[in-house]
């Protein structure tokens, strides 16, 4: 007879997500991982088959979650540098208004790694991905309705942002203030609106 689980998977991975974010891959052991979801070493193993596997399923939890928030954020009815703006500023306040400055878990998947994990990067990669062509959406509406030239280049406008994205969230890691990476928001903003 088959033994069926006993434990929410859901809450483990959400319990996971947490300390990954935390302390990284590397320095996160089995036993971090059990005390976090008070799930039995053994059932983690049978779940996810190794640390490795409870980290994908955590990293794509997290994927899910942060690019439907930044979805929902660029699916709204303004002025193409104000939706962008607002996305900006909600990824540095998440970032330098978090007590422990976690930064962002794919950044911090990218950072630590990358390219040696094909898994995580192939999570990373769809990750910005998904993101560069969500902004890329915004852009193209703004250049249909007249906020960019008719010649913008919007995929080299959305990897533009998907990287100073990265980087915002990797300097508020370090320690940047919120004053000091809006200045940057504000700044790449003006270079592609620029006013005639």
């Amino acid at each position: 007879m088959v033994r069926t689980r006993e434990f929410d998977m859901d809450a483990a991975v959400d319990a996971a997500i947490g300390v990954f974010w935390r302390q990284g891959y590397a320095a996160t052991s089995i036993q971090d991982l059990v005390e976090a979801t008070g799930v039995g070493r053994g059932s983690l193993y049978a779940a996810f088959g190794s640390k490795a596997g409870l980290h994908e399923a955590a990293l794509i939890r997290y994927v899910e979650r942060s690019t439907a928030e930044s979805g929902a954020r660029l699916q709204r009815a303004a002025p193409a540098r104000e939706v962008l703006r607002d996305l900006l500023v909600s990824l540095v306040d998440a970032t330098v208004l978090d007590p422990e400055r976690r930064g962002c878990l794919i950044t911090n998947t990218a950072t630590e790694r990358l390219p040696h994990d094909r898994v995580a990067a192939r999570v990373v990669g769809d990750a910005l991905d998904r993101n560069a062509t969500s902004i890329a959406a915004v852009l193209r509406r703004a250049r249909e309705g007249g906020e960019l030239p008719p010649d913008a280049d919007v995929t080299a406008m959305a990897d533009l942002l998907v990287t100073t994205i990265q980087g915002l969230r990797v300097q508020g890691k370090a320690g940047a203030d919120r004053r000091r990476l809006l200045a940057v928001v504000d700044l790449v903003l003006s270079g592609l609106f620029v006013k005639d």
